[in-house]
C-alpha cells in the first residue's frame, strides 16, 4: 500500500507554492519550515485556492519569520481579515514571537517541542515534523481520515471516530518517506477520494478499500447527526462623520478578538430589548432595513444595523477611519456595511 501511495504521489501529487516534491528533494531543495507553517496554519478551515493568495501576501510582507515576529500584531490581524477563525492570526504573531526570542528564529524540529508552540496541534507538529525535518510521525487531516474511514469501512462516526482512525492511520504511516507518505495520503484524500463521487478507478488503494468493495464508498466517514446551531442576537452602529467610519478594537478574548470593528452590543441568547442602549453615543440612529445573519463555527448571529451621521464628530476613544473597506474588517462587519447607504 505505502509504495503504490508514492508510485502514485511521485507522478499525480499535486504541486503547490510551499510543497517540496519528491522531484525537487532528489534536486536538493529542503522545505522551509516558515513557509510550510504558515500554509498549515492558514488552510486551517480554509481552502487552498482561497488560502494560497494570503500566503503569498503573507510572505512578501514578512519574508522571514523574525519580520512576522517584529510586526505590529494590528497589521498582521488586518492582513489576515477574509480568513476567518482569528485566533489562528493571534497565535500565528504570538509564534513567531517565541520562535524569535526562544529558538533564536529556527523552528525546533520535533514534533514533541512544536507541540508546545501557540496554534499548533497534533496534526500541524506532525506535518512541519515530517516534511521538514524527515521525522516519522503520523499525519491526519480531514482528507486522511476520510480516506482511513474508507479502507478499513469504520462504522463508527465522526468525531468519536477520531482516535481509532489516528490510531488505524499509524499502522500505515511510511517511516522511511515520511513528509512525502504525509503529503500522499492528504493528496488522496483531497483530489481521488473526495467526499463525494470518489475517483476508485483512479486510486493507488482501490483493491484494499473495504467501502469500496462493499459498494457505497460515499457513505464513510459517517457522522453524527448535527444539532442545529444556536441564535445568537446583536447590534451594530455605523456611526458616520463627514466620510469616515467609527471603528473599535475588539477586546482580545472571545470571537474577533482584537480586530478591527463596528462599535456594537454584546451577542446574547435573546434578542435585545433596547438596542439603542449599546450606542456609542447618543444621535438619530435610524435601523437598517435589513438584518445581517452570519453564521460561525457554534453559532449563528443575527445582527440589527444602525446608522446615525454627525455634523460635528463625537468624542470617543475609538478611531474613525476613511478607508474602512481596507481595513481589514471580518466580514461579518463588512455585511453590517452594506446593508446601509452612505
Amino acid at each position: 500500500m505505502r509504495a503504490g501511495l508514492l508510485d502514485w504521489y511521485d507522478e499525480e501529487g499535486r504541486t503547490l507554492p510551499w510543497r517540496i516534491r519528491p522531484e525537487d528533494r532528489r534536486a536538493g531543495k529542503t522545505a522551509d519550515p516558515y513557509a510550510v507553517w504558515l500554509s498549515e496554519i492558514m488552510l486551517q478551515q480554509t481552502t487552498v485556492p482561497h488560502g494560497t493568495p494570503y500566503w503569498h501576501k503573507f510572505l512578501e510582507a514578512f519574508p522571514t519569520v523574525i519580520d512576522l515576529a517584529n510586526a505590529e500584531r494590528e497589521t498582521v490581524l488586518n492582513m489576515w481579515a477574509g480568513l476567518g477563525y482569528y485566533a489562528r492570526a493571534r497565535n500565528l504573531h504570538k509564534c513567531a514571537q517565541i520562535i524569535r526570542d526562544d529558538y533564536d528564529g529556527a523552528f525546533p524540529k520535533t514534533e514533541a517541542a512544536l507541540l508546545k508552540l501557540p496554534g499548533i496541534g497534533p496534526y500541524t507538529a506532525a506535518t512541519i515534523a515530517a516534511i521538514c525535518f524527515d521525522q516519522a510521525t503520523n499525519i491526519v487531516d480531514g482528507n486522511v481520515e476520510r480516506v482511513i474511514s474508507r479502507i478499513f469501512k469504520i462504522e463508527e462516526p465522526l468525531p468519536e471516530a477520531r482516535q481509532p482512525l489516528r490510531l488505524l492511520a499509524g499502522t500505515l504511516a511510511d517511516p522511511r518517506r515520511a513528509g512525502d507518505y504525509g503529503q500522499a495520503v492528504m493528496d488522496l484524500g483531497a483530489t481521488i477520494c473526495t467526499p463525494r463521487s470518489p475517483n476508485c478507478p483512479d486510486c493507488p488503494w482501490d483493491n484494499y478499500c473495504l467501502a469500496k468493495a462493499n459498494g457505497h464508498p460515499e457513505a464513510y466517514p459517517k457522522k453524527s447527526v448535527k444539532k442545529p446551531k444556536p441564535i445568537r442576537y446583536g447590534a451594530a452602529f455605523v456611526a458616520l462623520h463627514d466620510g469616515e467610519v467609527l471603528l473599535e478594537t475588539r477586546p482580545d478574548k472571545g470571537l474577533l478578538g482584537g480586530m478591527a470593528g463596528l462599535p456594537g452590543s454584546e451577542w446574547t441568547a435573546e434578542p435585545l430589548k433596547n438596542p439603542l442602549e449599546a450606542a456609542p453615543f447618543e444621535g438619530d440612529w435610524v435601523k437598517s432595513d435589513n438584518e445581517v445573519k452570519h453564521v460561525f463555527t457554534h453559532f449563528e448571529l443575527r445582527l440589527d444595523v444602525y446608522k446615525a451621521e454627525f455634523e460635528t464628530r463625537p468624542d470617543s476613544n475609538q478611531a474613525w477611519a476613511d478607508d474602512y473597506l481596507l481595513a481589514g474588517l471580518p466580514t461579518v462587519f463588512k455585511k453590517a456595511l452594506k446593508t446601509v447607504q452612505f
